[in-house]
């Protein structure tokens, strides 16, 4: 849906001075971290998952008390959406601890 609103902009550039850029393209080979707090998690995620998509976001205005995260891997092929998650959080452990909350979204590639 994304790809389609970029292209829609592409093709009527008049209406792309309308339209806000609200959105953040990420990849699991992602290099600019808006906080060293980013960073550490999409380094420890990629190392643990291999994921196809990983997005990390520091959601906490900065100041690395709230993170975003949506992964895709095959590691979570076949198992429940609870076990995908537990396995992120486990990952995530001494990072979870200093934080307040946490919004994650796995994706079994199909």
């Amino acid at each position: 849906m994304l790809a389609l609103a970029l292209t829609r902009r592409i093709a009527r550039p008049q209406l792309a001075a309308r339209l806000p850029a609200v959105a953040r393209w990420y990849s699991s080979a992602q290099t600019k971290f808006s906080t060293d707090g980013e960073r550490v998690i999409h380094e420890k995620l990629t190392e643990k998952f291999k994921p196809s998509e990983l997005v990390v976001e520091d959601v906490s205005g900065g100041c690395g008390t709230f993170y975003q995260i949506i992964i895709a891997s095959d590691e979570f092929k076949g198992l429940p959406l609870v076990k995908q998650q537990r396995l992120v959080n486990q990952t995530l452990k001494e990072e979870i601890q200093g934080i307040h909350g946490l919004q994650l979204k796995t994706i079994a590639p199909k």
